[in-house]
């Protein structure tokens, strides 16, 4: 059996998808029969309320486990009904108490690490949404992680933010997980009518190859419209450009997978 991969979808500029991109996928990866946990490491939220869990309503999250208060089994929610497929640990404003504890503990980078190496023979793919900046949280997501899927909207500014998110990827390999890798690039939110778009993505593949994915995101009404519902794209509307793309993403990721010894 193939080992655990965790792989942690972050990028330390807001609005480009990392939310979308790990409902859709964790999504699209349970439809095509992997075990599939999404850990929702964001004090927002999205995620969790992405699939129809009432984040306010929760009485154990991430946080509880983090912090060494709960169990995984008290705080891990079952998505079965209606039937995503995939497991969520869920997140919510208290999470914010997590960093700041995590900065006291131990085991302050390690704790999500040792959190995962607990469950690791209860998942095939472990996806973390991660917070927009680069805090004790996504520390501890990318000390866990196997690799980092980086989503990026094709705009001005974007090769900028990556070069910084790409040194802070370095800095982790070099002084806490030498094992980390670069997953891929993802093209977020594009539309091809757009010239910059066109341009950027051009830039992109030119200077990181096979590093980016060759699926690419639309901007799509009905991703949009799809989090309102508390459902991923699959659910709500699974013909949709933008349900389409994640599950072709999920094929690409499953590929990349299985040519990486390391996954073997």
């Amino acid at each position: 059996m193939a080992s655990i991969r965790t792989i942690a979808i972050a990028n330390q500029k807001g609005g480009v998808g990392k939310t979308t991109t790990a409902v859709n996928l964790a999504a699209s990866l349970a439809a095509a029969g992997r075990r599939v946990l999404l850990i929702d490491l964001d004090p927002q939220g999205n995620a969790t309320m992405g699939v129809g869990i009432a984040k306010n309503e929760l009485e154990r999250t991430g946080c509880d486990l983090l912090m060494g208060e709960a169990g995984f089994a008290e705080c891990v929610r079952r998505l079965d009904a209606p039937a995503p497929g995939f497991d969520l640990l869920p997140s919510n404003g208290d999470m914010t108490a997590a960093e700041v504890g995590l900065m006291q503990s131990e085991q302050r980078e390690r704790a999500l690490a040792e959190v995962l190496a607990g469950v690791a023979d209860a998942y095939e793919v472990v996806l973390i949404d991660c917070p927009p900046s680069l805090n004790m949280l996504t520390v501890n997501a990318l000390v866990a992680a196997d690799g980092v899927l980086i989503p990026i909207q094709c705009e001005y500014y974007a090769l900028e933010g990556l070069s910084a998110l790409l040194d802070t990827v370095e800095q982790i390999r070099s002084n806490r997980n030498p094992g980390l890798r670069i997953e891929g690039i993802l093209r977020t939110m594009h539309d091809p009518r757009n010239n910059l778009a066109n341009q950027v993505s051009t830039q992109l593949v030119s200077h990181f190859t096979d590093e980016v994915y060759r699926t690419i995101i639309p901007r799509n009404v009905r991703l949009a419209e799809a989090p309102s519902h508390g459902l991923p794209a699959l659910l709500y509307d699974r013909g949709s450009r933008g349900s389409v793309a994640y599950q072709a993403l999920a094929s690409e990721v499953l590929r990349r997978r299985e040519r990486t010894p390391s996954a073997a």
